[in-house]
């Protein structure tokens, strides 16, 4: 069995296993089950990190050329910020939809097909590397690990979808919690949720931090394509839609700092923007046909 399969095996149980504890976290508020969530986390998230690297050390090449490898680099992506946010904020309540969303992606992933899953020669279009990065690596041995402008293109904009994730969950606690308290209703636990206000600020500051990443990443990927195809722009169905989705997000930023929208019409354009996201990456990959089919 390949080695990277079997750290997803134990990934995806280990993720499952964290939803429930932050779950149980929000139903409880225990800090023993709590402290066992953000632990679960990291362990899930070193689960991760070894399916990356046995997936690169199998493959020969950065772990994220196709549509099973890139899930994973957005799920551990996810999981770092995430994260990175409960420390920051001390609101473990938000890992219960956070992890919601992760269990959902590596069970999407899980239900692929196996050809995506197993090791295959990179398709000679996504071979590009940086020439001087081979040149730096290759005096150690180490320059098939070199990345180029794809990889670079790939991180960045898994790097703002996973940011825009984090918002949608945010998102949609926020439209929980403020309903509840637009109607006077009291619920035990929708007030363990951090206070609406705080909800829509960290939900802007994930748009915030995502939209300059997937900014570069559709820039990068101009500059791959124009170096692989000969043209920087050939509307394809994956370029139409991550320029319509760069244009939701855009107009959300632009609205909240222009306009001083915040509260359900933020909440609102975060949630259409991160189901642009989804049909960018799952829909067009299987129902729009274009350059991008192999991905």
């Amino acid at each position: 069995m390949i080695l990277s399969l079997l750290f997803f095996t134990f990934s995806l149980a280990f993720y499952c296993i964290t939803a429930v504890f932050y779950i149980l976290y929000w139903l409880f508020k225990k800090r023993w089950i709590g402290q066992i969530a953000t632990s679960m986390a990291y362990i899930a998230l070193l689960s991760t990190t070894m399916i990356l690297i046995t997936r690169a050390g199998e493959s020969g090449h950065a772990p994220f050329s196709n549509l099973y490898e890139s899930m994973i680099l957005f799920v551990w992506i996810t999981n770092i910020g995430y994260l990175i946010m409960e420390h920051k904020y001390r609101y473990r309540v938000m890992g219960a939809f956070v992890m919601i969303i992760e269990v959902i992606a590596m069970l999407s992933t899980s239900l692929l097909p196996y050809r995506f899953k197993s090791v295959e020669p990179l398709n000679p279009a996504l071979q590009s590397k940086w020439k001087w990065l081979v040149s730096l690596l290759e005096p150690v041995g180490m320059e098939k690990y070199a990345i180029g402008w794809l990889d670079f293109h790939v991180f960045t904009t898994f790097v703002g979808y996973a940011a825009f994730a984090i918002s949608f969950g945010l998102s949609i606690m926020y439209l929980i919690k403020s309903r509840y308290e637009s109607d006077g209703i009291r619920n035990i636990l929708v007030e363990r949720f951090p206070d609406s206000r705080i909800l829509d600020e960290l939900s802007y500051k994930s748009i915030a931090w995502g939209f300059p990443f997937l900014a570069v990443g559709i820039v990068s990927g101009a500059i791959w394509a124009n170096n692989t195809w000969g043209a920087y722009w050939s509307w394809d169905p994956k370029e139409t839609w991550s320029l319509i989705t760069w244009f939701v997000y855009a107009a959300y930023l632009h609205a909240r700092i222009t306009r001083g929208w915040s509260g359900k019409r933020a909440a609102y354009l975060s949630i259409v923007g991160f189901l642009c996201v989804i049909f960018l990456y799952w829909g067009v990959s299987f129902i729009l046909p274009g350059l991008h089919a192999y991905a």
